[in-house]
């Protein structure tokens, strides 16, 4: 697939976009609106053959690809899937709305009630007339993941589960949640080679890391498959032709320097738009989006006003604004307390930790009894890790990074000290001071410790629910002392 620039996209698209803006309006006199299906999979980053990943096999995403519409440089507004998608379902920060936390507001105790003129996208297609359905994996009869760290009620955002029960010549706006990178130890009818894979720099080549890395690929090409069903379906009920399709995952792979960080690993995510009636074929956008925009972007090809309160921005039509940056944060991941911001301008990421004086591999049950993560602290241990290598095993971090993503793409070489990069550091951080004040970022206001404690009383119960052995629970209470030492220490 040829690769253009966006400005090149912008210039031969006018007509298209143009075409687009009155199509929208007469969505609004007929009943010949889009469906609007959105395709969330889970801790994935773009590995997919169409974004140059040569040990998959992908036909189907790449597919969607080449006939539609590739935001290249897509970043989610939290790398941990409950904050994340708490913002995606209302188009609004997690920082803003104060579901920022990792599986907040799971008692009454600490429960999170959404502002009053804050409603779901679901919602917003309710009223305007369409059928709203939310299923799990490929099971039409299950619902599907919501997570959000918030008060609502699932059958007031949605009529079902599978669109098959809408109503003659309604309109749907679907949701289906794929397992994604959370499948690994699934069966696959192809397996990637871990001898054929290049793992990024700061990763040894190492037999356990190898193997974690080619079963998350294989995971990719089980989602290509599962998108694949998908799109069949819709051809066979005669609906794909009015169906708009957004393809995304909620943040990017569960790894050591993914999942739960704002390095690209964890950040950047793959995003497609594929609607032949509205959507250019085979444009690569390039300008900053955050993973919201489908949240605006789905309200406008259905002709729904978008609330002037929303962050979210629609990425198509006349009212298409870019954004001159984007922000990506981290807040506590399930019993681990954090905060990290980070801004993301041109070719520069500025990254700030909020807690510079802690690990970055804090300690965290979720991420501890990972094998990938044991071997990581071995081969550390024995000091057979090389100096990028051990970039994420260090003890305590630095206030601030800042990466030349054009020279450096894995985010290795920190420019923060580097008095060349200067006035880049003092203008990136500028511009997340004045945004944590806009936004009145809720990450800056801690936590109260009988919500930590009420929801970790919910998330040691549910660990022993689905079977975890009770060492977790007990090395999560103790890593829960921790928090409470650091944060009475102030570190």
């Amino acid at each position: 697939m040829n690769r253009r620039t966006f400005m090149k996209t912008v210039s031969t698209g006018a007509i298209v976009l143009s075409l687009q803006n009155t199509a929208c309006s007469l969505f609004k006199r007929s009943n010949e609106r889009p469906n609007i299906l959105w395709i969330i999979a889970e801790d994935m980053s773009p590995h997919f053959g169409y974004n140059g990943e040569n040990a998959v096999d992908t036909p189907n995403v790449d597919k969607l690809a080449a006939e539609g519409t590739v935001f290249s440089n897509m970043y989610v507004t939290c790398t941990v899937c409950s904050p994340s998608r708490s913002a995606l379902i209302t188009g609004m920060y997690q920082t803003t709305i104060g579901a920022h936390n990792h599986r907040s507001s799971s008692t009454p105790e600490s429960a999170i009630h959404l502002p009053e003129n804050i409603k779901t996208i679901p919602e917003f297609f309710k009223d305007a007339g369409y059928f709203t359905c939310n299923a799990s994996k490929l099971d039409w009869e299950k619902p599907g993941k919501t997570d959000y760290n918030f008060v609502y009620d699932f059958d007031k955002l949605y009529d079902g589960t599978d669109w098959k029960d809408r109503k003659p010549g309604q309109p749907f706006f679907a949701q289906i949640q794929l397992q994604g990178g959370k499948a690994r130890k699934a069966k696959f009818d192809k397996m990637v080679d871990p001898n054929k894979i290049k793992l990024p720099p700061y990763y040894p080549n190492d037999p356990v890391i190898l193997d974690d890395w080619s079963k998350c690929l294989n995971t990719v090409m089980k989602t290509d498959k599962e998108v694949g069903i998908i799109i069949e379906r819709l051809q066979k009920e005669k609906a794909l032709e009015n169906t708009i399709i957004f393809f995304i995952t909620d943040h990017g792979i569960s790894h050591a320097r993914g999942k739960q960080f704002l390095y690209d690993e964890g950040a950047k995510v793959p995003f497609i738009v594929w609607g032949p009636k509205w959507i250019k074929s085979g444009a690569v956008r390039d300008e900053l989006t955050v993973h919201i925009d489908m949240a605006a972007t789905s309200l406008y090809f259905a002709g729904i006003d978008i609330p002037d309160y929303m962050e979210s921005r629609p990425l198509f039509g006349k009212n298409a604004e870019p954004r001159e940056y984007v922000v990506s944060a981290r807040d506590r991941c399930d019993e681990t307390e954090d905060r990290i911001r980070s801004v993301r301008k041109g070719n520069y990421k500025y990254i700030r930790n909020f807690h510079p004086n802690r690990p970055y591999l804090q300690p965290c049950v979720y991420k501890d009894y990972k094998g990938i993560i044991k071997r990581l602290r071995e081969l550390y241990s024995q000091g057979e890790l090389n100096e990028y290598q051990s970039l994420i095993m260090a003890e305590n971090r630095p206030k601030e990074e800042l990466y030349d993503l054009s020279k450096d793409p894995f985010e290795l070489t920190n420019l923060a000290g580097n008095p060349v990069h200067k006035k880049k550091l003092v203008e990136l951080r500028s511009i997340l001071e004045k945004w944590i004040n806009k936004t009145d970022d809720k990450g800056q206001y801690l936590e109260p410790w009988v919500d930590y404690l009420a929801n970790m009383k919910v998330a040691n119960k549910n660990l022993l629910k689905s079977g975890n052995p009770p060492r977790k629970a007990k090395d999560r209470i103790a890593n829960m002392e921790l928090m409470k030492k650091w944060r009475e220490a102030g570190k």
